[in-house]
């Protein structure tokens, strides 16, 4: 046990960071040691995610600990360049702390801006002037690649649409959703695998900008998908265990009428 460590009945921030500091010592743990951004980077994003689950499932029991998890991870990355003598928490805090301010004239300044949408502009002109961007593009080529895919192709798609280069309406949206299905298919016919996974792309591409129009979150569409999918298969599988059917075993037709079946039930709870 590391020497002078002080037990408490509630802790803070800074002991948070003091637990780290710990940790990352020669007195600490081999694993935390062992560890650089690279090696918990993923950490980092299985820990937000479960923050979102914690919002969504409305349990402020989880999100506390959820947002505590978060907390661990800024405080590990710090530390690593605090050892460097890079910074520290305190540096963190500061860059924020000044980058809300200058994001905030109509609180902190004199800038006008009554309405959620004036705010935004407001902000996307800040934050071109101070990162430095030039074109739109810039802005564009800002958002990371490491975004989900969804959610990039969608802000991709809004930045574009500031300028106005954007449809009229859904409906040139729709049109393009078919007509980059038409070239997905003819790609598939000449058996062209590198056109058909850049044409694919393409679709998805196209849905994300429908999804845009219709006012669709194209993530959370994608995961309820998912979900109901995963409802459904379920009691296919059920019914096909009830009814003795080896589902391995069994024409696509068969399970089709299972799916149907399926699909019914579910509709009427």
């Amino acid at each position: 046990m590391v020497e002078n460590f002080k037990f408490k009945e509630h802790y803070g921030i800074d002991d948070l960071v003091d637990i780290v500091e710990i940790l990352r010592s020669p007195e600490g743990c081999p694993w935390d040691r062992e560890q650089d951004h690279k090696s918990i980077r993923r950490d980092f994003l299985e820990e937000t995610y479960e923050v979102i689950e914690a919002i969504n499932k409305d349990d402020k029991d989880l999100l506390l600990e959820e947002l505590g998890d978060v907390l661990l991870q800024v405080v590990f990355h710090t530390q690593i360049e605090r050892e460097k003598g890079t910074f520290e928490l305190q540096n963190v805090a500061d860059g924020i702390c000044k980058k809300m301010i200058e994001r905030h004239p109509h609180v902190f300044g004199n800038v006008n801006a009554e309405t959620s949408e004036q705010v935004l502009e407001n902000w996307d002109v800040i934050k071109k002037r101070t990162k430095k961007q030039d074109s739109q593009t810039d802005s564009m080529l800002s958002i990371p690649r490491e975004f989900p895919a969804l959610m990039r192709a969608d802000k991709v798609q809004k930045k574009a649409a500031k300028v106005g280069f954007d449809w009229d309406s859904a409906d040139g949206a729709f049109d393009k959703v078919y007509e980059e299905l038409d070239e997905l298919k003819e790609a598939v016919l000449k058996g062209d695998k590198d056109n058909i996974h850049e044409e694919f792309g393409d679709l998805l591409f196209s849905v994300v900008n429908v999804s845009r129009f219709i006012g669709v979150d194209s993530e959370e569409a994608l995961t309820g998908a998912t979900d109901k999918f995963i409802d459904r298969f379920s009691r296919v599988e059920q019914m096909a265990k009830e009814r003795g059917i080896i589902m391995k075993e069994t024409s696509l037709e068969e399970l089709d009428k299972l799916w149907d079946l399926a699909k019914s039930v579910s509709k009427k709870e």
